[in-house]
């Protein structure tokens, strides 16, 4: 891998290296991949390049986070004993944000924790949608010197923009409204935001707003699909109503386990995903808006 002769390069793993290279691009950087070698054991080996301008940006997404956070420390030390005075984080999706207190004594409050340690290794860090609660400003979480959070509905309405006819923006629970109000502003289309009750990880009930769906083009849209059960009961419901289809569109693509499958079984006709986590229902590409963020900030 040959060093950069810029102020700035982006790295990235092989399990993310589309979209790192594609932030690359996006914000005119050079671009270079880690080289991973994991033992028999699981231990990892990292191979950076051999010298590193003084700001380096490391772009991977923290699903299936605990291997990946170890490589993260890994890489961002590395990088500094390679020449790099910065080192940015771009994770487009950010794990460990839910859990941001206590509700059982002896619980681990792992948002705090993780945000910790990302700060110790990083000194800024950029993320879409981040599932976060009763804490509202991502420093808080993550106490990084910058910080910045995207969210994907003018990537997720410009791919919309057109596709279905008549198309009808449903919310699955309250915290959907943002996403689902913001979409239907900017495409000037009809939207409802239904009520969720939940009684487990994969019990809930969610109750849909009065309204007319005979013959619409629903869509679903929600920042997280992980279990998908919010998704299977309401297009379940929505089979009763006679849509003329039902769809999904989704920021970070999870769907553990047989969540696909259980969709496709419950009526859903087709599921759209922000590249933020490599599946194969990706189909919106998030790296305009990273490089134009990450220029923002390197700028700021």
């Amino acid at each position: 891998m040959a060093p950069s002769n810029r102020k700035m390069i982006v790295l990235g793993f092989p399990d993310y290296s589309t979209p790192a290279r594609n932030l690359a691009i996006a914000a005119e950087l050079d671009y270079a991949q880690i080289n991973v070698h994991h033992f028999p054991d699981g231990e990892s080996r990292l191979r950076l390049p051999n010298s590193l301008p003084e700001r380096v940006v490391i772009c991977r997404s923290l699903n299936q986070p605990n291997e990946k956070l170890i490589e993260l420390a890994l890489a961002a030390s590395t990088a500094r004993e390679l020449g790099a005075a910065k080192v940015t984080l771009v994770a487009p999706y950010l794990c460990y944000m839910r859990q941001d207190k206590a509700f059982h004594r002896g619980e681990a409050v792992s948002q705090q924790i993780i945000g910790k340690l990302l700060a110790n290794w990083f000194d800024g860090l950029i993320t879409v949608d981040p599932h976060l609660h009763r804490v509202h400003h991502l420093q808080d979480a993550v106490p990084v010197a910058k910080a910045k959070t995207l969210n994907a509905t003018e990537a997720i309405a410009v791919f919309l923009d057109g596709r279905l006819d008549n198309p009808l923006l449903i919310g699955p629970d309250q915290e959907s409204e943002q996403w689902v109000a913001s979409i239907a502003r900017r495409n000037q289309l009809d939207f409802h935001v239904a009520s969720k009750i939940r009684f487990g990880d994969s019990n809930v009930q969610v109750n849909l707003p009065d309204a007319d769906y005979r013959g619409r083009n629903v869509v679903l849209v929600d920042d997280v699909a992980s279990t998908g059960r919010t998704l299977e009961v309401a297009s379940r419901d929505l089979l009763a109503c006679q849509p003329a289809s039902i769809n999904v569109m989704v920021t970070h693509a999870l769907f553990v386990d047989d969540a696909l499958q259980r969709l496709k079984d419950a009526g859903v006709n087709q599921i759209w995903s922000c590249d933020s986590i490599i599946h194969p229902t990706n189909q919106i590409t998030l790296a305009e808006s990273l490089g134009q963020a990450l220029i923002e900030m390197e700028l700021a």
